[in-house]
């Protein structure tokens, strides 16, 4: 006997056990199919709810006929009223002096680490989030919120930071680095 015809014959066993197989799975009573379609059809059929009432919105004109361009030039005395307008306090911070280097940092990034007296001036140590450790006093500025310090103790760094409160409008905001243990 060659091969090819113990493949084939192989191949012949294979299949008339597969149709021997198949031919237990055919059950021919559907009677318990048929009845849980009927028990799912008998069942009382649902409510669909309305949908909500849609409401009316009043249509909204926008007219600018009485307000300024904005993509022209502002006159020199429309815009000194706007500047007086949003002036506010007068607070504002000094952008035309040299930054400073903790300047750099937020100030929830900074912790004081220590004190240090040098000259019989108080200095504050503060740690940046970087690893380096800095000396301040009073009059330093640090964070970025333009925060000046006013008070340097052995425990605490107070600072007075001004902050944007409205667009041109600045406010100040007192704030403290503790010394962490």
């Amino acid at each position: 006997m060659d091969v090819t015809k113990k493949n084939r014959n192989r191949i012949t066993v294979m299949i008339g056990l597969s149709f021997l197989g198949l031919s237990g799975c055919v059950n021919q009573d559907v009677s318990d199919l048929m009845g849980y379609i009927q028990e799912v059809k008998s069942r009382p059929k649902g409510v669909i709810q309305p949908l909500p009432e849609m409401k009316m919105v009043e249509p909204f004109f926008y007219s600018v006929e009485d307000m300024r361009d904005p993509f022209q030039q502002v006159e020199r005395v429309e815009q000194e009223a706007l500047i007086s307008a949003f002036s506010g306090t007068g607070i504002m911070p000094d952008t035309s002096r040299r930054k400073e280097e903790l300047e750099s940092y937020p100030l929830d990034s900074l912790q004081m680490v220590g004190t240090l007296i040098m000259e019989e001036n108080l200095w504050g140590l503060i740690k940046a989030s970087d690893g380096t450790i800095h000396r301040i006093q009073k009059g330093n500025h640090i964070g970025r919120d333009y925060g000046e310090v006013i008070r340097v103790s052995d425990s605490r760094v107070e600072l007075m930071e001004i902050v944007s409160d409205k667009p041109g409008l600045w406010v100040e905001q007192p704030a403290v680095l503790q010394l962490i243990d």
